[in-house]
């Protein structure tokens, strides 16, 4: 497999998408990197594992780059100095990353700026929670919140507000520390790992066949993405197909959880720009379609509605007939409603060139998802590398290269809008069969990999099998990405704006906390 001018002995995973692993040594590693970045490749996930009872055996860091040919997994073996080659100076969003697995398990990029705890916060008990056979030692605990080293900005007039971890909102908790200088804000930064579960830690406890409703609760806003991701994963370790009617109605799950976050975010971006009419009128719409998610799937979210091998429920004539015809319904409401706020003076002084992310600073940064085609960075996997069923669907993507508040608003409505015409190809071409393939509970080693887009982005999941138990399952949030272009996002604008740029890309905590 070539990633620019680097050729690497690469071994293809039996996965819908194109994903490769390979072996890598240390100059191999930082090399690589280099060049998938040359090449316009992006980083889609960083962490570390440990393969062994021994104290120092099986460490491995891994990476996953996104390449023009799809997605390779890199896999870096470590000695017993548990250290590897910083990446942050090539992807700057390696380094909370990076940050977190030293957290988890005690790897350290060496040669990183920010060696600062990200998930301990000071709190945790003597051991690394993803390490078997290492105490914290000499390790320097992470720093109470309070204690937290945060950025200084000095000077003439400079003040600094503190907002959270809790909230006057029912949201996750999250720190964010304000510069300022009378309304305009000098510099934000993020304090998060508040909601952190030890996710990771509790996959290598169940059992594979059962630990899909443990992924689609990493994020609930993305319960049917990460649940396909890691069902994808597992089918790849096992070398499993599905039916084709399971996988159109995973993709047409997918869908309707796309559609619903995107109704709540607009009618939430209306309230915060005071349109309080949008906000009535999107929840009106999104409680109904999530209704409608309920008779078909059985859950408002959809959870626990994609499993292994397939899907949990089917949908009879009825329910096409219902579900087409909602589609009908959103259609002409959704344009409605788009009149509406494209025609709102108010709205669109609120929402043009607020929380602005240029495509350059996108493009070094890594901001991806639906925040990064807003800011002229064309990526969505059902397009550059569509899978079953979207192999047969020829998806549009939504784009802009504004990256404002109007033009998240603007590509969420695209996108919306694009999603209810596959739902309704989805349903059209709907084949018959079953809906589920019984997969035998594993008893092998090996390796798979899940890669979906979801509504907020690239949903990622790792699974490395030992004995038919999970060894190590990592899942990533586009999240990842995207919380640190909020902070630059947020510069230069005045305070009162920051809920309505952070609701724009309304990242998720949970999804990063893990």
């Amino acid at each position: 497999m070539h990633v620019g001018s680097l050729e690497l002995d690469a071994q293809r995973l039996s996965a819908p998408l194109p994903i490769w692993h390979a072996m890598v040594d240390e100059p191999t590693w930082r090399a690589l990197a280099s060049a998938a970045s040359s090449a316009g490749g992006r980083l889609v996930s960083l962490w570390g594992s440990d393969g062994g009872r021994e104290p120092g055996a099986g460490l491995a860091v891994h990476a996953a780059f996104s390449t023009t040919l799809g997605l390779l997994w890199a896999e870096l073996a470590l000695g017993e100095q548990a250290i590897y080659p910083d990446l942050s100076s090539i992807f700057p969003c390696a380094a909370r990353m990076q940050r977190a697995t030293a957290d988890l398990c005690g790897l350290r990029a060496q040669g990183a700026v920010d060696q600062r705890p990200w998930l301990d916060h000071g709190v945790w008990t003597e051991s690394l929670p993803l390490r078997q056979a290492e105490a914290r030692g000499d390790r320097e605990p992470g720093d109470e919140a309070g204690d937290y080293a945060f950025v200084r900005v000095e000077g003439d007039g400079v003040h600094e507000i503190p907002v959270g971890p809790v909230h006057a909102g029912i949201i996750e908790p999250g720190h964010f520390r304000f510069s300022i200088v009378g309304e305009k804000v000098l510099r934000l930064e993020e304090r998060l790992g508040y909601v952190h579960k030890g996710i990771e830690r509790r996959f290598t406890e169940l059992a594979p066949l059962d630990a899909h409703r443990l992924a689609g609760r990493v994020s609930g806003d993305s319960t049917v993405a990460f649940a396909w991701a890691y069902c994808m994963a597992l089918e790849s370790a096992l070398g499993c197909d599905v039916p084709s009617r399971a996988a159109w109605l995973r993709a047409l799950m997918l869908e309707r959880e796309r559609v619903a976050n995107h109704l709540g975010d607009l009618g939430a971006l209306g309230n915060d720009a005071a349109l309080a009419f949008g906000l009535a009128q999107f929840s009106r719409l999104r409680e109904n379609w999530q209704r409608e998610s309920l008779a078909a799937f059985g859950h408002r979210l959809m959870m626990d509605a994609v499993v292994p091998g397939g899907v949990a429920h089917d949908v009879d004539a009825a329910a096409i007939v219902r579900l087409r015809a909602q589609c009908d319904a959103q259609e002409v409401e959704l344009a409605t409603l788009r009149a509406i706020y494209d025609e709102h003076a108010g709205l669109q002084d609120r929402f043009i060139g607020t929380g602005r992310v240029t495509p350059e600073l996108a493009r070094s940064l890594g901001l991806t998802g639906l925040a990064g085609r807003a800011s002229g960075q064309p990526h969505d996997l059902r397009h550059d590398h569509p899978w079953p069923p979207y192999d047969r669907c020829a998806v549009t993507m939504a784009t802009s290269v504004n990256g404002d508040v109007a033009a998240r608003v603007a590509v969420r409505f695209d996108e919306v809008r694009e999603s209810v015409r596959l739902i309704r190809e989805l349903l059209a071409t709907l084949p018959a069969g079953a809906i589920r393939a019984e997969l035998p509970a594993p008893s092998c080693s090996g390796r798979g990999a899940g890669w979906v887009e979801g509504w907020r982005g690239e949903v990622f999941v790792a699974l490395q099998l030992r004995d038919g138990a999970i060894a190590r399952c990592h899942c990533h949030d586009p999240s990842w990405q995207n919380w640190p272009l909020l902070e630059h996002a947020v510069i230069g604008n005045i305070v009162p704006d920051f809920p309505l740029i952070n609701k724009s890309f309304n990242l998720s905590y949970s999804g990063q906390d893990l």
